[in-house]
């Protein structure tokens, strides 16, 4: 899947650019150099579409002198000096931050379990018969069901940083995932439900999350009418449905110049309690093959397991090397300096401040399904939400649809709404009673890195408005 000698071609790049950056006597600069490949497939109306194949990749470099800094990025070694001298003019008249430079060189933990070698060796022919199997597995579970739309990718990435204050670490991650959306078109109805499965090693198996997609497409046809209108209660909200709330509204909670410039719902509460005693929220970037892992962040500062909310005590707040010198100048905070948290959308971008990969656990235990909908009694289960990225990051409200709804009822599913809305605020729903379930899986962030989450009851905080 990759050349042999990636990792030092890659290092080679790396250096000849360092070289320029010293040539032109640039004070800082830290080079971020990227290079993937892969195969993917698409599946449409349960046939496998395209099959395709490819690299892509190139260098982002960020040059610092005397607190002013700019940022730029090549795809090749073509033009570089030219792309420097424009970026270190564009440094030149840029404002000033007091106390902004790259990071120093020091150890840092070595993350297992984010490179499967097995990997290289798949071929296309392995994604499209793991494509045909998708499509007879979702058939053989019912046979109205097909799979409409989804794919199959599968990738390696080879990274490395390199800074003028010796920074010098270069590594490879893998990636293989997959994701479906069935459909059952019967009677002049259609329902459908889409989920998704990834991990750093190779998946050799079919992911229980396929079933979960017949299983929402198939009892979403049930539909039962509701007389009453929009109602306050509880809702079991399945992770795929928590999570991209959740992670609109905490991670900027905890991030810090959004702290300190009031635009946190947390903002001015370090020390006090901000959700139920009995919930607890790490940031674990040393997890083995987590979706988000890594020994250091994307400005090369080790990482550390790091405890934000304690027992519902917010206990710190997230800073990258950037955003914490600048909330200092601003007045923002007296003093403040990295957390090893910064994060980047690849090798075009700056770093920001972010999280890695983002526990919520309760001291109640887990609970299994029958469990949580026998403590919920009367209320519904939502599994997907649309428009999640509308919430309010700063007051933790949210309105958003769903029409994977169930209503329950003693705690027994006795229907699906056709459609609903879905509001509430986080932050009264994450203060109140709060139940987990027991299957904890990775779920992508809309901010940075994942959300690990299970199912989650919710006895308040949320309410029910169906169409």
């Amino acid at each position: 899947m990759i050349p042999d000698d990636i990792t030092e071609n890659l290092d080679n790049k790396t250096r000849e650019i360092a070289k320029v950056c010293k040539s032109l006597n640039i004070s800082q600069w830290e080079i971020i150099a990227e290079q993937s490949y892969g195969y993917e497939l698409d599946i449409e109306a349960g046939k496998i579409t395209m099959a395709s194949g490819g690299g892509a990749g190139g260098f982002g470099i960020r040059i610092i002198n005397d607190g002013k800094y700019a940022y730029t990025y090549v795809n090749s070694l073509s033009g570089i000096e030219k792309a420097l001298l424009e970026a270190k003019k564009i440094c030149d008249v840029s404002p000033s931050i007091d106390g902004f430079e790259l990071p120093s060189n020091s150890d840092a933990t070595e993350v297992k379990g984010m490179y499967d070698k097995s990997i290289l060796s798949v071929e296309p022919e392995f994604l499209l018969s793991q494509g045909d199997d998708l499509i007879s597995h979702v058939g053989s579970l019912d046979s109205e069901a097909k799979v409409t739309g989804g794919g199959i990718g599968v990738g390696v990435t080879a990274s490395q940083i390199l800074s003028s204050e010796g920074i010098d670490q270069a590594g490879l991650k893998s990636s293989h995932g997959l994701g479906v959306q069935v459909s059952i078109d019967k009677d002049e109805k259609i329902t459908s439900s889409w989920q998704s499965y990834s991990q750093s090693g190779l998946i050799d198996f079919i992911p229980k999350e396929i079933d979960e997609a017949v299983h929402w497409a198939r009892v979403t046809r049930n539909v039962v009418e509701v007389d009453k209108g929009a109602v306050d209660g509880k809702v079991v909200m399945n992770g795929g449905a928590f999570t991209p709330l959740f992670s609109m509204v905490v991670p900027s909670a905890i991030a810090g110049e959004k702290y300190y410039n009031k635009e946190s719902l947390w903002s001015g509460k370090i020390g006090t309690r901000v959700i139920s005693e009995e919930l607890t929220i790490m940031d674990n970037p040393h997890l083995e093959g987590g979706k988000a892992s890594a020994g250091r962040d994307a400005e090369g500062v080790p990482t550390n397991v790091r405890s934000l909310v304690s027992n519902g005590i917010l206990e710190q707040v997230n800073w990258s090397v950037r955003d914490s010198a600048k909330a200092v100048q601003q007045g923002l905070v007296e003093s403040a300096s990295t957390t090893g948290s910064a994060q980047r959308g690849g090798y075009q971008s700056v770093p920001y401040t972010g999280n890695t990969n983002m526990f919520i656990t309760s001291k109640r235990g887990n609970n299994s399904t029958e469990e949580l909908l026998s403590k919920m009694g009367d209320g519904y289960i939502v599994n997907s939400v649309m428009g999640a990225h509308t919430a309010n990051p700063t007051s933790g409200d949210f309105s958003v649809t769903t029409s994977s709804i169930l209503k329950v009822e003693e705690g027994e599913v006795v229907g699906a709404l056709k459609q609903a809305g879905v509001s509430g605020n986080m932050a009264k729903a994450l203060s109140g009673i709060v139940e987990f379930g027991g299957d904890v899986r990775p779920r992508g962030s809309y901010s940075s890195g994942s959300v690990y989450v299970s199912d989650v009851l919710l006895h308040e905080g949320v309410r029910i408005n169906p169409a």
